[in-house]
């Protein structure tokens, strides 16, 4: 009998999930706590500019609250998780709605970056596993030290193939970052001829902040205005 209830009182959820609506909403909650998460990483990382005193204090601070550390850092995981299995799900429920692809594009940026989504997602995650080797746990084999941001990330990006890689992940992650933030917007209702058209400079602005930001580390390393 309590199964049954427990069966009932959970269908609405199951049956929300199901359509695109709930998988929509899905992907726009979890996008946005990626959101914020680029956004105070892209922060932190800026800390490099004012030396290694500055930056290095700042990784201190985040490991000597390990509760902070790691609640963000599972937040973090179940939000990729849900946001991937959802994006995917979604994909699928489109194709076969609609097999066969539009010919034009009202917007071409948009559309260019909404093509990429699919692959372009793989790829930016195959890159934070390598980043998170890099300059967290030190396991690829390039210099690092415990607690030392700055050395990790000046002797790092000196490798340009090292620095390449981080500037198309980048990239591709400005592109990701303004498909996925304009669709959030268009998820959650927020859509009128008046306000859209900011709304697309504000995902567009979001988006080059976080790639141009996070671009300028690996250039300016290179270029030697930030060294040890």
């Amino acid at each position: 009998m309590s199964t049954a209830g427990v069966s009932v009182r959970g269908e609405p959820a199951v049956r929300f999930y199901e359509a695109a609506i709930g998988k929509k909403i899905v992907m726009a909650v979890t996008g946005f706590i990626l959101f914020g998460y680029v956004l105070v990483h892209l922060l932190g990382n800026l800390q490099i500019y004012l030396g290694p005193e500055q930056i290095n204090a700042y990784a201190r601070f985040l490991h000597s609250t390990p509760l902070l550390l790691w609640g963000a850092r599972v937040v973090l995981l179940a939000a990729v998780i849900l946001h991937i299995t959802a994006s995917v799900q979604l994909w699928l429920l489109n194709r076969r709605a609609r097999p066969v692809s539009y010919v034009m594009e009202k917007d071409p940026p948009a559309g260019y970056a909404s093509r990429t989504m699919l692959w372009s997602g793989p790829i930016i995650g195959a890159f934070v596993v390598f980043h998170i080797l890099h300059l967290t746990t030190g396991s690829v084999g390039l210099p690092y030290r415990e607690l030392d941001p700055y050395h990790n990330m000046v002797y790092g990006f000196r490798i340009w193939p090292v620095s390449l890689s981080y500037i198309l992940a980048m990239v591709l992650l400005a592109m990701h970052l303004y498909h996925g933030l304009w669709s959030m917007f268009q998820t959650v209702g927020v859509h009128h001829p008046r306000y859209t058209p900011w709304l697309k400079r504000l995902a567009a602005a979001f988006a080059i902040f976080i790639g141009a930001g996070n671009i300028s580390i690996p250039v300016a390393v290179l270029a030697g205005w930030v060294r040890e």
